[in-house]
């Protein structure tokens, strides 16, 4: 990796570079999706069967599209009973996480006989959507599927590909059955998304999509969004670590190249106050792959996207820490919790050296569903919240709306909506 002085100009030229990763660079692509996504409201099941012919290279029809009890309990008996074990204490730690993001309903009245408040209510029915092949990932079935249950959603579909055997991973429908999916189905890429938007004979209308998939599921959930709700645009993985001269170089190198391995274009970056550290850290990196399994992969991405930049200060390296606005963000310094207590953009914030990212990926319980790509700085984890809907209650008396009935139609007027100054004014004219 690189190793370069963090400047105003080195910054900028980071973020214009890290930008070019983003969905929405990739207009070319959207066409295509937007002829699949016509293509499956008018034709329904037919064009899910002959999209998944095409690509996935496997015969569906209306009778094997859905993925059956013995299809899961034969994942069961193949499926290693630890995973399984260590799957089920994954789920839990993510339940309990989730559990405490709950809200309440509430309702507040006043002497005047006025009534205002907030129903929370989740949604009726939530998708997920899974990829498949080598991003076939069960820790993402339970960062999407949890929450929804915790939430009280009474429905929650997946859809998946299957491979040209027709079957899904073995991990997959494991994590989804520990989760509590009710129906899965095996489809992919942005005829799944479109059928789950608009629905086919097949597979049900659902309210809100969540889940990660490659560059035409991405554009498929933007162009349906509207019809439906989702999560957010996904772009590729990304990790910044702030560090001093008191990080071990062994333990920052591990940690950018966990997220590396992802794919060519995701990004890791050192932002450290030590040139000591920051060669050290270069030094090992090299040292590691020569033993990761996924070590081209590995290398395109620091190729691409992979910096070590030296800061003058904590203050300058939270600087551009927060105005990169990473997905993941490790602290590792003399006092991470200082440091913490500057951070405004990141996905999720790893303190201390033993906090590492894959912790947050599998097993502490926060969501590892997070913004990328510098969304950070107005977007923010996968939560409960994301399947709940607000209602407002609003209820007047007349005596309360009698102290307000001026102040309304005096306010209308001045918008010249003479009709909402009358639906006020009515109740106290006499006839």
């Amino acid at each position: 990796m690189n190793i370069i002085k963090l400047t105003a100009e080195t910054q900028n030229n980071l973020l214009d570079n890290l930008l070019k990763r983003s969905p929405n660079n990739y207009g070319q692509y959207e066409s295509v999706v937007a002829d699949i996504i016509a293509n499956i409201r008018e034709r329904k099941d037919q064009a899910v069967f002959e999209y998944t012919k095409k690509f996935d290279k496997w015969d569906i029809t209306a009778d094997n599209i859905k993925v059956t009890e013995e299809e899961i309990e034969e994942a069961y008996a193949k499926t290693d009973s630890d995973f399984i074990e260590v799957m089920k204490r994954c789920a839990a730690n993510i339940d309990a996480f989730h559990r405490r993001q709950l809200r309440n309903s509430w309702i507040d009245t006043k002497p005047d006989g006025s009534i205002l408040g907030q129903r929370i209510m989740p949604i009726a029915i939530s998708g997920v959507y899974v990829p498949g092949g080598k991003a076939a990932y069960p820790s993402s079935v339970l960062m999407n599927v949890i929450p929804a249950k915790v939430a009280g959603v009474k429905k929650i579909i997946m859809t998946t590909p299957a491979g040209a055997d027709g079957k899904v991973p073995t991990g997959t429908l494991v994590a989804a059955k520990i989760a509590g999916v009710d129906e899965i189905y095996k489809v992919g890429g942005a005829q799944a998304i479109a059928a789950m938007a608009f629905g086919t004979e097949s597979i049900p209308k659902v309210d809100k999509i969540t889940g990660p998939g490659n560059i035409f599921v991405a554009l498929a959930k933007k162009a349906c969004f509207g019809y439906v709700s989702i999560d957010s645009i996904a772009g590729p993985s990304e990790i910044l670590v702030i560090a001093d001269e008191t990080a071990n170089p062994r333990y920052v190198a591990a940690d950018l190249l966990s997220q590396a391995e992802h794919d060519e274009l995701a990004s890791a970056i050192l932002v450290t106050t030590s040139e000591e550290l920051a060669k050290a850290v270069s030094a090992q990196i090299y040292e590691f792959l020569k033993e990761l399994s996924r070590a081209d992969i590995i290398g395109q991405s620091l190729e691409n996207y992979g910096y070590i930049l030296i800061a003058d200060s904590i203050d300058a390296a939270v600087s551009a820490a927060n105005a990169i606005a990473s997905e993941h963000l490790e602290i590792l310094t003399k006092n991470p919790y200082e440091v913490m207590t500057k951070i405004e953009n990141a996905g999720a914030i790893f303190l201390g050296e033993y906090s590492s990212e894959p912790l947050g990926d599998y097993y502490a319980g926060p969501n590892h569903i997070l913004p990328t790509n510098g969304t950070a700085r107005f977007f923010s984890p996968l939560s409960v919240d994301d399947f709940m809907k607000k209602t407002s209650i609003i209820s007047y008396s007349k005596q309360a709306l009698e102290h307000a009935h001026k102040d309304i139609e005096l306010f209308a007027a001045k918008e010249g909506l003479t009709a909402h100054a009358n639906s006020i004014s009515v109740r106290f004219r006499k006839e």
